[in-house]
């Protein structure tokens, strides 16, 4: 292959980078595992012989089906790490992209490479797909959300069209049940700036009157920082929580910010993000509430 020829390749495949980046985004949860496993597969495609290269007559879906099975792979495997992780577990939240920060030497700065922010990258559409099966994670965004065929989709998972139609309606079934019960998205914000100005005032009677009776609060501190081991369940409880932290962590400043395209709110300490909150709001009430600690998964926040 002559330099010429090798540079279009290249382009090709930087320029399919962000589709690769987003369905490894959806199917982990993670954007440094996302960013681990599209590295994984573009090595991989390089470590092929040219001559092979050359025959396959479409490197992008190549690149997604073998990106895909890096994603299975893990999903697999994470099961036994989800195991030793320290407290609870959430997705990576992520801001929005005008407000991305370098991610690190080896970071790109193309808005390119960044996650399109829709309803499938929502927190609650997360923790819904992170209880689904890994294959039938990968059944339904593949196809629900990418629009790939199920026989690609078996392609990836190893099994049959029929199965894999199977799957993706099984977890259709599951994710339905989040997506109806959403407030819209104007909704949401009204309700979550009402939360941060009760949370700021520490007004115990207007964050228990903003919150459902049966809410629950998740943190996420990966054995880095402090976070509490188990969800927090109930409005009086997860209400006086909220108004200790304030109370107690002189210099936090919180901030309303869209986190994974949905209203959300940021706790800043000394002007350095400490914690992202993202929000499930049902009607006019907070129903689940998600604070992800743990900085290693705040690195997009981050400068």
């Amino acid at each position: 292959m002559n330099d010429g020829a090798a540079d279009a390749e290249l382009d090709a495949l930087l320029g399919g980078r962000r589709q690769l980046i987003n369905i490894a985004y959806r199917l982990l949860g993670s954007l440094a595992d996302a960013e681990d496993a599209v590295q994984d597969a573009i090595a991989r495609w390089y470590a092929l012989p040219a001559a092979e290269r050359g025959r396959i007559e479409k490197p992008a879906a190549w690149l997604s089906t073998v990106t895909s099975r890096i994603c299975l792979d893990q999903l697999r495997s994470a099961r036994v790490r989800r195991e030793r992780y320290v407290g609870q577990w959430l997705p990576e939240p992520l801001p929005e992209p005008a407000e991305w920060t370098d991610r690190g030497p080896n970071a790109t700065a193309d808005p390119a490479d960044r996650i399109t922010l829709d309803e499938s990258v929502s927190m609650a559409f997360l923790v819904v797909l992170d209880a689904l099966s890994p294959a039938e994670r990968v059944a339904f965004v593949l196809h629900d959300v990418f629009r790939f065929s199920f026989a690609d989709v078996a392609e990836v998972t190893g099994r049959t069209p029929g199965a894999c139609r199977q799957l993706a309606s099984t977890a259709r079934r599951r994710v339905a049940d989040a997506r109806s019960a959403a407030a819209p998205t104007a909704q949401q914000a009204r309700v979550v700036r009402k939360f941060r100005q009760a949370w700021q005032a520490q007004d115990l009677s207007a964050l228990v009157g903003l919150l459902d009776p049966d809410a629950i609060s998740t943190g996420d501190g990966g054995g880095v920082v402090p976070a509490l081991p188990d969800p927090l369940h109930g409005a009086v409880p997860i209400a006086r929580l909220y108004r200790n932290l304030v109370r107690y962590a002189n210099g936090t400043t919180i901030l309303e910010r869209t986190v994974n395209g949905r209203p959300g709110l940021v706790a800043e300490l000394d002007g350095v993000v400490a914690t992202v909150f993202s929000f499930q709001v049902v009607e006019d009430r907070v129903t689940r509430i998600w604070a992800v600690r743990n900085p290693h998964k705040l690195r997009a926040w981050l400068a």
